[in-house]
């Protein structure tokens, strides 16, 4: 199953809940943003690329930025018109990869999170869209990504991952590493009354290493300003 149909059949349906509280979420990156000096976004255009239903968007827009959020999925890209709450943010329907071939607008701003990244079907494909996000910043702009870091390979029971629970909701997440990728199961068990239904769908994720993307980085002529690593999760920060 590719990606896009893992969404459209599976995830799309108990993203917003598995994410949790949404204007928490939108503080919490509004606030990250406002810390790495990135605030200041009158007047600067901003991509948001797998926005889903709208959490980095809306952050950005509260800042200042005039926001296109791309993503293929039209479940989340509707929640997101409606938190978009008269925000300046335009909504693109499209492969983040194939939407970024044909763009030839500069961005002060592009956003790739929430491991967006590695949702990319090959190594090959995440440089070649690396490459086309460097040279679509504007000068002074920032590329910021977030992704987490399948490299190292869990064995046995830590392959389960207990992702969120709730009296009528259990989402489990199950991971198979091969060599160049990860198989991603989504096992969500709903309660409806006194019965209990399972739903069950994967898809892949591609391993890459941090140092991986910050040469390709670097080799397109971006600076590292942050490459942080916290439970998992790479955080970087180039500048142009």
């Amino acid at each position: 199953m590719t990606v896009k149909e893992h969404y459209d059949s599976h995830l799309g349906n108990f993203y917003a809940w598995m994410t949790g509280d949404f204007d928490k979420n939108v503080a919490n990156f509004r606030r990250f943003i406002t810390e790495q000096g990135l605030s200041g976004g009158e007047g600067k255009k901003a991509l948001d690329l797998g926005s889903g239903h709208g959490i980095q968007s809306v952050a950005l827009a509260d800042l200042g930025y005039q926001v296109k959020a791309v993503d293929f999925n039209r479940q989340l890209l509707d929640e997101l018109e409606i938190h978009r709450q008269g925000f300046p943010i335009r909504t693109v329907q499209s492969d983040i990869v194939e939407y970024m071939t044909r763009e030839s607008t500069l961005s002060h701003l592009i956003v790739c999170w929430g491991d967006t990244l590695t949702h990319l079907p090959s190594k090959e494909v995440i440089v070649q869209f690396l490459t086309v996000c460097s040279s679509s910043l504007a000068e002074n702009g920032h590329l910021v990504l977030s992704f987490r870091d399948y490299s190292t390979e869990l064995t046995g029971d830590q392959r389960f991952i207990p992702v969120k629970s709730t009296d009528s909701r259990i989402l489990t997440c199950i991971l198979e590493y091969e060599e160049e990728r990860v198989r991603v199961t989504d096992l969500l068990n709903e309660r409806s009354g006194d019965t209990w239904q399972q739903k069950v769908s994967h898809y892949y994720k591609t391993r890459i290493c941090p140092e991986e993307v910050l040469r390709v980085l670097e080799k397109n002529g971006l600076h590292i300003v942050c490459n942080h690593f916290q439970q998992g999760v790479i955080t970087i920060i180039a500048g142009k």
